[in-house]
C-alpha cells in the first residue's frame, strides 16, 4: 500500500499570520480610543463676554460747533475832561460798580474860582442891560415927543442889544464853568467790573490823557464772538427766519451745565481772507462764569431732529462691506447688522438705518465676536452676568 505524503504547517508563517492580524486588531482599536480621547479632550467654545447698551430714540439737537471769544457788552476807558489833581479814588481794582457810582473825585477849586467868577461877570452885566434897557424906553417917547434925535434914539437902542448879547455870552460862561466844575467828579457810565487803577490819587490828570484811568467792562450781559465758514451761512439765516437760534458756551475744564444765550449777531460780510463769517452771541451770564477774553467752545443750535436712533458711537465698528454692529438676540448670540451712521451727536451715533429702538447692541469685546457666536453679557466694572439677565444689564448700559 503506498502512502501518501503529508503536508507540514510552517510554524513560522502561521505565528507571523497572527501577529499582523492582532497588530491590524490593535491598531483600530488605538486609533478609535485615540478619537474619543481627541473628542474628550476637544474644549467646548465658551461664551465671550461683552458690554451691551439699549438702542434709544429720542430727539437729537441739530447744531454746528466752533471755537468762540468771550467779549464785554460794552468797554469804557475812563479819562479826565480836565487838567486837575485826583484827590480821591472811591473803588478798589476789579471790584463791580453800578451805573452813576462815584469813581474819582478831582481838586476842583481852580474851578469853583471860574465859576465865581463868572457869574460875577454875569450880574455886572445884567445891571448895566437893565439901565440901558430903560434909557432906550425913555429916548423912544422922547423921539416920540421930537425932543432927541433919530441918531440918539438909534445910539440907546443899539446899546442895550449890545449888552443884552453880553449877558447871553456870560451865562454861557457861567454854564459853562458849571461843566467844567462837574468833570471834577467822574462816575460809572455803565453797570460793569473795574480793572486795574492806572491813577492813583495825588496824580495830575491832564483832559484826554493816555493811558485812561481805569477800564470798565459790562459782563452781564456779554458776548461771545465766532465764526463758521460761509458754506453754513445760508442754513443758519434759514433756521434764523423760524425764530431765535441758542447758542452754549462750554468752558474747558468747567463740568458745570454749559452758559445758554442766543444768537443775536451776524456780520454784513464774509471774510475774504478766510472764507468764514461773524457771529455773536448774547449770555444774560449773571453768574459771571463768562469772562472777557476767554476761549470757549461753542454750540450753535438749529434745530432738533425728531425721534433719531442712537447707539454709543463705540458700538459701531467699521468693515470692508461699511460701517456695522453686534446685536445681541433673546438666545445671546451676536448678529453682526449693517448700519448707516448719518452723524455722531457727542458720545452717540445717529443710525439712520439698520437699527430699532430697545435692541441690544455691543459695545465692548467685539474684537472676539463672530456672526452666530455666544456671548455672555458684563458690566462697564467687569462683572460677568446671567444670561437670563440680559434685559436688565442692556438697560443700565443703556443711552
Amino acid at each position: 500500500m503506498k502512502k501518501l505524503p503529508v503536508r507540514s504547517f510552517n510554524s513560522n508563517s502561521t505565528n507571523s499570520a497572527t501577529c499582523l492580524i492582532l497588530a491590524l486588531a490593535s491598531t483600530v482599536l488605538l486609533t478609535g480610543c485615540g478619537q474619543k480621547q481627541v473628542q474628550a479632550d476637544a474644549p467646548r467654545q465658551s461664551a465671550v463676554p461683552v458690554v451691551v447698551a439699549k438702542v434709544s430714540q429720542r430727539n437729537i439737537p441739530v447744531d454746528v460747533r466752533a471755537i468762540g471769544n468771550v467779549q464785554p457788552y460794552s468797554t469804557v476807558q475812563i479819562k479826565s475832561q480836565i487838567n486837575a489833581q485826583v484827590n480821591d479814588v472811591h473803588f478798589k481794582e476789579g471790584q463791580d460798580v453800578h451805573k452813576g457810582d462815584l469813581l474819582f473825585s478831582l481838586d476842583k477849586r481852580q474851578l469853583e474860582a471860574d465859576l465865581k467868577k463868572a457869574e460875577g461877570a454875569l450880574a455886572k452885566d445884567q445891571a448895566q442891560l437893565e439901565n440901558v434897557q430903560v434909557k432906550a424906553a425913555r429916548y423912544t417917547e422922547l423921539m416920540k415927543q421930537g425932543v432927541i434925535s433919530k441918531q440918539e434914539y438909534d445910539a440907546a437902542v443899539a446899546d442895550a442889544d449890545a449888552f443884552k448879547a453880553g449877558v447871553a455870552a456870560d451865562r454861557a460862561e457861567v454854564d459853562n464853568a458849571k461843566v467844567q466844575l462837574n468833570y471834577a467828579t467822574i462816575y460809572s457810565p455803565i453797570e460793569g467790573r473795574t480793572g486795574s487803577l492806572l491813577v492813583n490819587a495825588g496824580n495830575l490828570v491832564k483832559a484826554n490823557d493816555t493811558p485812561s484811568m481805569v477800564t470798565i467792562n459790562q459782563v452781564s450781559p456779554i458776548y461771545v464772538e465766532f465764526s463758521l465758514p460761509e458754506q453754513q451761512l445760508t442754513e443758519v439765516k434759514r433756521h434764523m427766519a423760524n425764530g431765535r437760534l441758542k447758542v452754549q458756551a462750554i468752558i474747558n475744564n468747567d463740568f458745570q451745565t454749559p452758559s445758554t444765550g442766543e444768537l443775536t449777531f451776524i456780520d454784513n460780510a464774509v471774510d475774504t481772507t478766510t472764507g468764514t463769517i461773524k457771529l455773536k452771541g448774547t449770555f444774560p451770564n449773571r453768574d459771571h462764569r463768562l469772562w472777557p477774553g476767554q476761549f470757549v467752545d461753542v454750540v450753535l443750535t438749529l434745530a432738533m431732529q425728531p425721534n433719531a436712533i442712537t447707539v454709543p458711537s463705540v458700538a459701531v465698528q467699521n468693515g470692508q462691506n461699511g460701517t456695522f454692529v453686534y446685536v445681541v438676540k433673546q438666545n445671546q448670540t451676536a448678529e453682526t447688522r449693517a448700519v448707516s451712521v448719518t452723524r455722531t451727536y457727542g458720545a452717540d451715533a445717529i443710525i439712520g438705518q439698520g437699527l430699532a429702538a430697545g435692541e441690544t447692541v455691543v459695545t465692548d469685546g467685539q474684537v472676539r465676536l463672530q456672526n452666530g457666536a455666544k456671548v455672555q453679557i458684563k458690566d462697564s466694572g467687569q462683572t460677568p452676568v446671567n444670561a437670563s439677565a440680559n434685559s436688565t444689564a442692556g438697560e443700565s448700559n443703556g443711552i
